[in-house]
Parts: C-alpha cells; structure tokens; sequence
C-alpha cells in the first residue's frame, strides 16, 4: 500500500464511523476497519475484508494493551512523545502483514533489546587488558634480570626504552626504574634516542596513563621479542561477535538461545533451546529464491515456518520458498524464515556439564569445580563460570586453576574465565578456599558465545525461483545463552 492510499483510508475513517451504534468495525467496498475507543482516542486496524474479524479484534486488543505500557494517558501529547516505542512494540505484533505468535511479556522482552553480546565484547577486552598487562610485567621482570646478571657478569646491561649503554650510569637508577614499571599498573616510558658518547639525558620516566599497546611496541622498537599471541585466543572469541567480512547480497543469520537449569546432585531439570534462519536481502534481482535447508538434527527439534512460506514445499523437498513464487522477499530488512524449538530433561543432551562440591573443612569451605564439554562439536568461546561467594569474608584462597579468574568483592562473585572450551580442552578444574557454608557458592552461572550452532540446521544452497540457478550467500552463525543456571 501507497502512503497516499494509507492516508485516505485514515481521512475517511471519522466520516465512515456512526456514532450512534455500538458496532466495532466499518466496512467499504474494499476495506473493513476495525476499531476501539481509548478515552479520547481511537485505536484502528485496517484489514481486508476476508480477513477473520474475531482474529482482527484480538490482535486489536493486543495492540490496545501495549499502549498503557509505554504512556502514562491515552493523550495525543503522550502518544507522539512514545511513538517510537510504540512502532517497535507494534511491529512485534504484526510482521509482513501477518499476526505474530507473541504476548504482552515477550514483546517487553524483546524491545528491552539487552545486548548480550555487547556483554561479551566487554568480557573480551577486558581479559585481552589483563593478557596484555600480565605480559608487560613478565617482560619487566625479564629485563630486570638479563641487567642483574650483565652486571654480575660484567657486561653492558641490555639497553630498555632507550636506556642504552650510556645510560646504565648507576645500577639503583635502572632497579629502580625497572621496579617502578613492574608495580605500577599503566607505565609510560618515555624512550630518549641512545648516544655512542657524550652526557647521557636518556633517563626520564614519563607520567602514567598511556595504553598497554604503546608499551609493547616500544619493547618492539627496541629489538625485543614481542609474542604476538597475547590474548590470542580472547581475539578469536571477539571473532565471533563480527559481522562476515564478505557480507554477501543474500546473507543469513543463524542463530540459536539456550536457556538451562540443572540440579547440584545432577539431573537436568529443564532445558529450551529456540533457533532461526534470518533472511536479509540487499540487492532486488535476488528478491525471488529458495533456500535449501540440511537438517541432520537427531533430537527432535520442532520446526515451524513463517506463514508466507510454502510448508509444503518445506515438507517434501526441504526447500524455504514463499507461498506465491510471483512474489518477492523484502529488500534490507532482516525476516525471520525458519524457526525450531527444543525442549528436554534428558542429561545427554546438556552441552556443557558444571559439578561443583564445596566441602566444610573446619571454619572454611574447600570448594572443587569442574567443567566438561559434552557435545565435542561446539566450540565455545569466552566462557566465563560465575560463583556466588559469602559476604564479608574477604578474598578466596585460589589453589589450581585451568583459565583465569576474577573476584568481584563489590558483587561478591568469583568469575572462573576461560577464553576457549573445545574438543581439545574439553575438561578443566578451579580449587578454591573461602568461609562459608556449600549452600553459599549456588547458583552457579555459566555464559560463553560460539560460532557453531547446536542443532545441526545448515542452508546448503540458494537458488532462483526462474532457472532454478545457484546464487551466492553468506552465513553467520551464533549460539547464545540465555539462562545457564546450577541450582
């Protein structure tokens, strides 16, 4: 429909409308309107007419309860001040003209638009910080000990920063500055051009607050061995949360949200994994095609597909096509094609199992836990198992570890980080102490990203409604979570 003929419809609407009755829809020769008095205003569906009025209605009661939610009163001035809210609410409810499947609680959801992977981003960079300060401080320590031993030796100390042969005028000048980089935080060193001969002035020490990175390249600049894998494995994970580089016109989005909750003592209680196929078409000439679905899923995943689509043609020959092949996909927007569902309590199922058991040892508490991937063929990044601790006991005690940790004392919270679990690194263990009673380290929290997909749903080919000839596409996948909780 034409903004022009949108615009008429509205302008007619108060004409058409008898006040007298107490009817609830207006029918035209082409349009049936179906309405709903609020206050001062009215809420209006324009639909055709052999469209179910009963549906009509519910949908319009749908639409007339999310307004309160966003506006204080059903005023005009309180309407136009929210009306951005209100479009993203709305175009919960209805998609492509067809009703949506959703409810006043999930339309709140998903307009909160909390971001989990910018969640994921921060985690990343703060670990490639971390990677990237424990690096320094190693090569501190390094060059600290290569000049004790020149001077044991005799030997000219090796030059830092610019600190050359010119410079080691006295060894407590240069401890002194090596010891001042291992302890604080972010140093800068100001590097002063070494001289063969002459009065030296390359000792300076500059003020704090340069980036880690600008560190590491003065180490390159002179001559050092920098490892360029440091946090290697972080940037691999903050992979994940980039965009494909070559996006193509017909581009896929494949993502999937699992939200789990187990028992201590074992047992899975429930598990509800939901998928979909994103479709976004940037380019019209490849507006009319279908897309070739693999599924090799053996667990019973429930597939639906959206009304426009031929479930027919899915069914048979495991093909996403529309309806009417006539007609096209829309052009730059994103439109959900292909959803599933999987629910279960079976344990086998569980991709990544946690046994955590604290144990009472005199006024502490020694507290085991242990991770392990299940299903080899994930790969799961930036992992990071969060442990509730006791208030007000200060800082656990850490014995073995595989990964990293951080203890948050504002929260009272231990994050166990580890920057990749795969078939390679499928198990691992924390041992910590801490007062406290066992009930007091539940529930553990378990978040991680992956760029493989659980169910193993794949688009093989797409191809075009006329000639049937292949076209190019590009996939991005994404597995999240949602909730992964250890009661």
């Amino acid at each position: 429909m034409t903004r022009t003929r949108i615009e008429g419809l509205l302008a007619a609407f108060p004409k058409l409308m008898n006040t007298g009755k107490q009817h609830t829809f207006v029918e035209t020769e082409s349009v049936r309107y179906v309405y709903q008095p609020m206050e001062k205003l009215y809420m209006v569906l324009i639909t055709t007419k052999n469209s179910n009025i009963l549906e009509d209605l519910e949908t319009l009661r749908l639409f007339s309860r999310v307004i309160p939610e966003y506006c204080r009163a059903l005023e005009e001035n309180e309407i136009s001040e929210h009306c951005f809210d209100l479009i993203f609410a709305f175009d919960e409810i209805v998609a492509l003209g067809y009703r949506e499947n959703v409810n006043l609680a999930q339309i709140r959801t998903f307009t909160e638009m909390d971001s989990h992977e910018e969640k994921v981003f921060r985690a990343v960079r703060e670990t490639q910080e971390r990677e990237a300060k424990a690096e320094m401080r190693r090569k501190a320590k390094e060059l600290q000990q290569a000049r004790r031993d020149a001077e044991r030796h005799g030997k000219k100390a090796p030059g830092f920063g610019g600190f050359g042969s010119s410079a080691v005028s006295g060894g407590t000048t240069t401890t002194m500055i090596t010891e001042t980089i291992i302890e604080t935080e972010k140093p800068k060193v100001a590097p002063a051009p070494a001289r063969p001969s002459g009065p030296s002035k390359a000792l300076k020490l500059g003020t704090k607050g340069k980036e880690v990175d600008n560190f590491v390249d003065k180490l390159k600049s002179e001559g050092e061995n920098i490892m360029t894998s440091i946090g290697k494995r972080s940037v691999e994970a903050a992979k994940v949360l980039a965009p494909p580089i070559n996006m193509e016109s017909v581009h896929m989005k494949i993502e999937e949200k699992i939200s789990l909750t187990c028992g201590r003592d074992g047992g899975l209680q429930n598990m509800e994994l939901h998928g979909m196929i994103m479709l976004h078409i940037s380019d019209e000439k490849f507006a009319r095609i279908r897309l070739h679905v693999e599924n090799e899923d053996k667990r019973g995943v429930q597939l639906q597909t959206h009304p426009n689509v031929d479930k027919k043609l899915f069914t048979t020959e495991s093909q996403i096509g529309l309806k009417n092949p006539e007609k096209s996909f829309p052009i730059n927007s994103d439109v959900g094609v292909l959803k599933w569902r999987l629910q279960t309590t079976e344990e086998s199922f569980i991709p990544l199992t946690i046994n955590c058991w604290p144990s009472e040892s005199g006024n502490s508490c020694d507290v085991n836990i242990e991770y392990e991937l299940q299903e080899e063929s994930l790969e799961l990044n930036d992992v990071i198992i969060t442990i509730p601790l006791p208030s007000g006991v200060g800082t656990p005690v850490i014995g073995e570890i595989d990964g990293e940790y951080r203890h948050d004392s504002r929260r009272n919270l231990l994050e166990w980080c580890l920057p990749v679990i795969d078939a390679k690194n499928k198990s691992g263990s924390l041992e910590f102490s801490i007062a406290g009673q066992p009930n007091d380290f539940f529930p553990v929290q378990v978040s991680f990203v992956s760029k493989k997909n659980y169910c193993n749903i794949q688009v093989t080919k797409v191809t075009q409604v006329d000639g049937n000839s292949p076209v190019r596409f590009s996939t991005e996948n994404t597995f999240l979570v949602d909730k992964y909780e250890i009661l």
